[in-house]
């Protein structure tokens, strides 16, 4: 089985949580997630299962989109809903302000991490650390916000659609929105609704998976791991020249200089993603059996 499942990831569960769950239904080691949801979090999770797996890291450097509600006048240690209340202030912003203090986080912004995050920082990640009561100090690094769409305000509620880059920790955004107006704020819910090219449409509740495993027809919610690539111009080779590429030989080929090709044989099997190096074409990652 090699391929990519989206799952519409349930709140409560970890990312490691799903991959340990599709291994069991499927029966297949070879699994691996494509970027970490929070346990509270839900939407979509790209799994990718066995030759699919090299697409991984792809997935995880992707840009994202989300769905959150934020709640003004509060702060938490955790930057979520999950977290123990630090402040607590009565919110008298209005519409108007709350709208334009949102806009200003639309661009390249400098993010700090929180400390109730997977990141390692000598070793340790920064969650285990805050869970002994250790703060230490972390760099900010610079993340882009593509748009913030505000789909409700309701009093001190508000809901934003976020398009964004990799690495954009949308509870950090939420509390910088509340510093920004001077209430504070926390994230109360999160969706993820699409990673890369994958959307939400196309994803499976782990009932639909439990179905389909029932029906024996599980593979019919595979996405083959080209659909990664297909931005990528087409190139088809002959046997000869397969057998070229599979025994790792860059062969000459007629091609844009610098540009990479998705490679199939004959028959229309995916093979890999070549490159054009000096007029031929070089091996860039394989997905052949």
């Amino acid at each position: 089985m090699n391929g990519i499942i989206i799952i519409d990831k349930p709140i409560g569960r970890t990312s490691h949580d799903m991959v340990n769950i599709m291994r069991k239904i499927t029966g297949v080691r070879k699994i691996g997630h494509t970027g970490t949801l929070d346990p509270m979090a839900t939407g979509v999770l790209p799994i990718c299962i066995g030759n699919a797996t090299k697409i991984s890291d792809m997935l995880t450097l992707s840009d994202k989109r989300y769905i959150a509600e934020l709640v003004l006048g509060m702060t938490t240690d955790t930057q979520d809903a999950d977290g123990t209340v630090l402040t607590d202030c009565a919110v008298n912003c209005g519409e108007d302000e709350i709208r334009e203090a949102i806009g200003r986080f639309v661009g390249e912004i400098e993010q700090v991490p929180p400390m109730y995050s997977a990141i390692k920082q000598n070793g340790k990640k920064l969650y285990e650390l805050a869970r002994q009561g250790i703060e230490i100090e972390r760099k900010s690094r610079r993340v882009t916000i593509y748009s913030i769409d505000i789909l409700k305000i309701d009093k001190e509620r508000v809901t934003i659609d976020v398009s964004c880059s990799k690495g954009t920790y949308i509870r950090t955004l939420c509390e910088d929105i509340g510093i920004k107006l001077k209430v504070g704020a926390y994230m109360n819910t999160l969706r993820r609704i699409k990673t890369g090219p994958f959307g939400v449409d196309e994803s499976y509740t782990m009932s639909d998976i439990e179905t389909l495993k029932s029906e024996d027809a599980l593979e019919s919610a595979l996405i083959p791991a080209d659909r990664m690539f297909m931005e990528y111009p087409k190139a088809v080779l002959n046997t000869k020249q397969v057998r070229s590429i599979t025994n790792g030989v860059a062969m000459t080929y007629r091609g844009e200089e610098g540009l990479s090709y998705r490679v199939y044989d004959e028959n229309g099997s995916f093979l890999c993603i070549s490159k054009i190096v000096d007029g031929r074409l070089k091996l860039e990652k394989s997905f052949w059996n």
